[in-house]
């Protein structure tokens, strides 16, 4: 049996740390929104979608929270890992079609929400000064204060 140095073993540790790293690394940054489009660009990975949080009503038009782990920052006083409740629009409805003259200026390319994805986000603090009308909340009493408003949800 081959015994084998421990510079050897140190560095194969270093160049299996890095192919690591190298693989958990976005590949590419996606292309920024405009600078007008909120307070906060992110990229974030969509932790969750709460059981009754997503339904669709033709007549009754709604915010749900959802729950979001953030990859990387553009713009805006959020660190990676930070965890952000995000309100959007009529959310059984494709991003692109979901504004209307209740939330006009929201869009995006998302289709549907899927826990696990990975979205590209423009939004907006505080939620009160973009929104006020039904709010399905699943986190009520177990969440931050703080929540944002979603302008644009594209798919990362």
């Amino acid at each position: 049996m081959m015994s084998r140095s421990p510079a050897a073993v140190i560095g194969t540790g270093l160049v299996v740390c890095g192919f690591l790293l190298w693989l958990a690394w976005p590949f590419s940054s996606p292309k920024a929104f405009p600078a007008n489009l909120g307070n906060v660009e992110v990229v974030a990975r969509l932790t969750e979608v709460p059981e009754g949080a997503v339904f669709e009503r033709e007549l009754y038009h709604y915010a749900t929270i959802l729950k979001y782990e953030v990859i990387t920052c553009a713009r805006g006083k959020v660190l990676p890992g930070d965890i952000l409740y995000v309100a959007h629009y009529d959310p059984w409805k494709p991003r692109a079609a979901a504004a209307d003259a209740k939330a006009p200026g929201i869009g995006g390319d998302v289709r549907a929400f899927v826990a696990g994805d990975r979205h590209h986000l423009a939004l907006a603090i505080p939620l009160d000064d973009h929104y006020m009308g039904g709010l399905v909340d699943k986190y009520f009493g177990r969440r931050p204060p703080l929540t944002y408003w979603a302008l644009r949800t594209d798919a990362d």
